[in-house]
């Protein structure tokens, strides 16, 4: 519950800190100034005393970041994922021990052909 709290605090602080940046007027960064003409001004511009836009804007970013870093440390203590948090598929069982089965009666043979009960007559001379 208070991650989903913080979570839609978070979203808001983001809104503000986009409204608050595209409230501020542009530093007059034009294409004369870009290549060094037309000011005087140091490289970022004239140091201005800050405004409640800056102070405002300086509290969001800090907000911001510190928003991230706590939703990912809040998230990282979770359960984790759904896979992390099944149990373990059960092992594949094992096939049983079969018991050797009954050595069959060999079959039986081929009967071997018939020997003639008498020799061949041999021609006489």
């Amino acid at each position: 519950m208070l991650y989903y709290l913080l979570t839609a605090l978070y979203v808001i602080v983001c809104l503000l800190l986009l409204l608050v940046i595209l409230l501020q007027q542009g530093k007059g960064g034009d294409m004369a100034s870009a290549f060094g003409g037309g000011s005087s001004q140091t490289a970022f511009g004239a140091r201005t005393g800050a405004t409640l836009l800056t102070k405002l804007t300086t509290g969001f970013a800090v907000a911001f970041m510190l928003g991230a870093l706590v939703l990912a440390v809040m998230g990282q203590r979770g359960p984790g994922s759904v896979l992390s948090s099944s149990a373990p598929p059960p092992a594949p069982a094992k096939p049983a021990q079969q018991s050797a089965p009954a050595p069959a009666s060999p079959a039986p043979a081929a009967p071997a052909p018939a020997a003639p009960a008498t020799p061949p007559a041999t021609p006489p001379k």
